[in-house]
């Protein structure tokens, strides 16, 4: 057992030059251009507040207390040109997922497209309006230009939430994590993509996508974080960086698919995963949350005050 989780542990200590890890460990570098917070708005005077930068959304806190929400995502060109109707699609879905890991419900889209010509489009706009019928969110304008050298694609979207949202700053010493990923999936194709949104029906997702709005608005978490490139463990560094905390995790309380590794699980990108910090006597009503719609969420470690991230298994030690 021991040699077993040395060797574990050591496989995922050479995660640690992975480079979708680096980029989430790097992420500080972009607060060198734009800093750690705005002020808006210079033309709504009735309406001024500090805008937090970190989140994957910006959260606009309006007058009524409500929140407006804005994103956008942009998809790889290599990604784009190799896989065109998927990259339409998950250009949508990352956009509804930021906007989910806010506690808020997404409006509508719009798209920003580049190409040598409209027919070179055709599978892109097939995919974009597929996740946006599946997601029941529109798309409602946006920007092409036909005569590009090189494909492009960008996607923003509008959202709102109450006057309560769940941020990446506020995860707090004295918590615990929970790690939800919908699990009734599989790899699409050769990607690092655990797809369990396109053999999914329109009604499951349209319900999954407002667990995080029940779940901030009935108090139970204020802090989230959707898990993106990097996976587990990138996400997990994005977390730490905006709330200054350090986590620790026990490996064997994360629930993955039996034939799939630890090195390769801890760094998937799932179409539906949401890190969560929460209070220990709420765990179990959000894991109900959850489980009434059969997504998987573990109780995977807790927040702590020292700036690292620990990894433990069978009282071995992992200092990532």
């Amino acid at each position: 057992m021991k040699t077993d989780t040395k060797n574990i542990l050591q496989e995922i200590a050479e995660l640690r030059n992975h480079p979708s890890i680096l980029d989430k460990i790097n992420i500080n570098q972009t607060y060198q251009n734009i800093g750690k917070s705005v002020s808006s708005s210079t033309y709504f005077d009735d309406c001024v507040s500090t805008i937090m930068l970190g989140d994957d959304t910006a959260a606009i806190p309006q007058e009524d207390g409500s929140h407006l929400l804005l994103a956008a995502e942009g998809i790889v060109e290599g990604f784009l040109s190799d896989d065109p109707w998927f990259g339409g699609y998950s250009a949508v879905m990352v956009n509804i997922s930021d906007i989910c890991a806010m506690g808020g419900l997404p409006i509508a889209v719009t798209d920003t497209l580049y190409a040598k010509n409209s027919k070179n489009t055709t599978e892109i706009w097939k995919g974009m309006l597929a996740a946006a019928s599946n997601y029941g969110v529109p798309i409602v304008g946006g920007h092409t230009c036909y005569h590009s050298t090189n494909k492009a694609l960008s996607v923003s979207i509008l959202g709102k939430a109450t006057k309560h949202i769940l941020t990446s700053f506020d995860a707090k010493p004295g918590e615990e994590l929970l790690l939800a990923i919908d699990q009734n999936g599989t790899y699409y194709k050769t990607y690092p993509f655990w797809n369990a949104s396109t053999t999914n029906t329109p009604e499951i997702l349209q319900k999954q996508v407002k667990i995080p709005y029940k779940i901030v608005n009935q108090q139970l978490s204020c802090a989230a974080k959707d898990i993106s490139m990097g996976g587990i463990i990138g996400t997990t560094y994005m977390l730490m960086n905006t709330s200054g905390i350090g986590v620790e995790i026990d490996l064997k309380k994360i629930t993955k698919p039996k034939d799939v590794s630890w090195s390769k699980w801890l760094v998937s990108f799932p179409s539906y995963g949401y890190l969560l910090s929460c209070k220990t006597s709420v765990i179990n009503q959000i894991k109900t949350l959850f489980s009434e719609h059969n997504i998987q969420c573990d109780h995977i470690g807790h927040i702590t005050t020292k700036k690292e991230l620990i990894i433990n298994h069978n009282g071995e030690q992992l200092k990532f």
